[in-house]
């Protein structure tokens, strides 16, 4: 079953549940701040649990800021429901790694 894009309601519902996420240039948008020595560590947990949901975002790491932009190929490039799902998990993962939200 092909992803659908969500609509503006859905995807406005959606962002009320994903603190710091905001949607940049049509991707779900969100940069974390952590120790510049923990960004190693941290992004292994998040490529694990990209390649486990088979859903990959567009990673920027600057110094102790990692930024993530998420958009579903499949689906035109527009926002879905994989998108949100991942976003939520990178978000519960920079929690565990002490990473906080940053202004983008």
């Amino acid at each position: 079953m092909a992803a659908t894009p969500l609509t503006e309601t859905e995807l406005a519902d959606a962002l009320t549940e994903l603190p710091g996420w905001t949607v940049v240039d049509g991707k779900l948008t969100a940069a974390f701040k952590l120790d510049r020595t923990a960004v190693p560590g941290f992004y292994a947990v998040v490529a694990a649990a990209e390649d486990e949901a088979n859903h990959h975002a567009v990673v920027t790491i600057l110094y102790g800021t990692v930024t993530f932009g998420l958009n579903t190929h499949d689906a035109g490039d527009a926002i879905t429901a994989l998108d949100t799902a991942m976003a939520a998990r990178l978000a519960a993962i920079a929690t565990e790694h002490g990473a906080t939200p940053t202004p983008r």
